[in-house]
């Protein structure tokens, strides 16, 4: 009879890792966009003045998302 602690668990964990890694980016640009739609419809007149921030706050978040699944593939065993 085996008991459960001498299971050998076999694969990659390292996308499960990224899995969960990629719900935080994910939350982040849905932020990022609503606030900016947000903002336009209580006023319109600021949204070309916005609109570069939104880009880059999306591209940092992306960015984030990119290190989550180069590190799992780094140092996923």
């Amino acid at each position: 009879m085996t008991s459960l602690a001498a299971v050998e668990i076999t694969g990659s964990l390292s996308a499960i890792g990224y899995g969960l890694a990629a719900i935080g980016p994910g939350i982040g640009v849905g932020l990022v966009f609503a606030a900016y739609i947000n903002s336009t419809a209580r006023q319109p007149e600021s949204s070309r003045l916005t609109l570069p921030y939104v880009w880059i706050g999306f591209a940092v978040i992306e960015l984030l998302a990119l290190l989550g699944i180069a590190f799992g593939y780094a140092f996923g065993n």
